[in-house]
């Protein structure tokens, strides 16, 4: 500590009544008043020590310096003369000292930085070392999350649903959780996703992911969806950017008992038509039947009418011929050349 080191350099007949100085100064100061301090990854922070000067003090009779919760030295002011060699190596380099407004700035912010500091303010007067002021600053350190990034695990149809990733990256502190939001034309649904969470060892920045595996909704073929990443303590939000998908027009859905009446219609549709030809084809059949069967009686009928009229219209030999022939018979045949009248 600074007190340790400036006593080595006194007269030994003054380091104890100024431990015992230092000592009822704390218990003074105990109370001081704190001040909150913010700020963000890789840049400065502020780390007041609000001074009120009234006596015009100048800093060649002043002792001024910031220590971190662990005792080590940020910056020292001895007397108006800074004293590198007392500061940390882990902040060398990365301070600097605004003397209008009594604050210290330390510069490329880490996330190792985050914690307490406190400012001491010492005059040194006639009777030695005299502490003025005190004051505690609380740092927090923050690192905005990359914008969230939406990933589709599949192509996205009615039958598949919506499966998707959401991912950022190099913030700080974790997140309390991550949503997506599906936006259609009637509504908005949030749907909490299982949060992966990595943090890296050297920068302690944390990289976080999830994912929605959902139906695609029934009453629409248009949905947005927007990937939210919801703070710790700051109420603060980081969105994507939409996602949009578009399907085309939904199915209408019918209801289970309106398709068993619909198949029950078909089919009985079906069985009227069916039975309707069986019996025209019988009909049909029928009449064919009774057609030929017609035919073959009335060709019967024929073939009997004309076999009776063969039978009664047999031609009889007549009179005249029968003596005609019994005659001619009788005619001699060498002599060829006789006549008969």
């Amino acid at each position: 500590m600074w007190a340790t080191a400036e006593a080595a350099k006194m007269d030994p007949r003054c380091t104890m009544g100024l431990r015992i100085t230092l000592f009822v100064a704390a218990l003074l100061l105990s109370g001081a008043a704190s001040h909150k301090s913010q700020a963000y990854f890789n840049e400065t922070a502020d780390l007041p020590c609000r001074f009120t000067n009234s006596r015009n003090i100048s800093l060649g009779e002043l002792v001024i310096f910031w220590q971190d919760h662990q005792n080590l030295v940020l910056y020292e002011s001895y007397l108006g003369n800074e004293k590198p060699d007392n500061v940390d190596a882990k902040y060398m380099g990365r301070t600097s000292f605004d003397q209008d407004n009594w604050t210290l700035r330390l510069h490329n912010v880490q996330i190792k930085d985050k914690g307490s500091y406190q400012c001491f303010i010492h005059h040194k007067g006639p009777r030695g070392f005299v502490p003025l002021f005190q004051m505690t600053s609380e740092l927090s350190v923050f690192a905005n999350f990359s914008e969230p990034e939406i990933s589709p695990l599949s192509n996205i149809t009615r039958q598949s649903g919506i499966n998707l990733t959401c991912s950022s990256s190099q913030g700080y502190p974790q997140p309390i959780r991550i949503s997506f939001w599906l936006k259609t034309k009637n509504s908005t649904v949030e749907h909490d996703g299982v949060m992966e969470i990595l943090q890296d060892n050297d920068t302690e920045l944390y990289n976080v992911s999830t994912s929605l595996s959902v139906p695609f909704p029934d009453d629409t073929s248009n949905v947005t969806i927007v990937c939210v990443i919801y703070m710790d303590s700051r109420e603060t939000l980081f969105f994507s950017p939409p996602f949009n998908t578009v399907l085309p027009d939904p199915s209408p859905v019918i209801d289970q008992r309106h398709f068993v009446a619909i198949a029950l219609v078909l089919l009985t549709g079906f069985a009227l038509v069916f039975l309707l030809i069986k019996w025209m084809m019988k009909k049909k059949k029928k009449k064919k039947q009774q057609t030929t069967s017609s035919r073959e009686e009335a060709i019967n009928t024929e073939s009997e009418e004309t076999k009776e009229r063969e039978k009664s219209h047999v031609p009889e030999q007549d009179d005249e011929e029968a003596p005609c022939v019994l005659h001619c018979s009788k005619i001699p045949s060498g002599n060829r050349n006789a006549t008969h009248f």
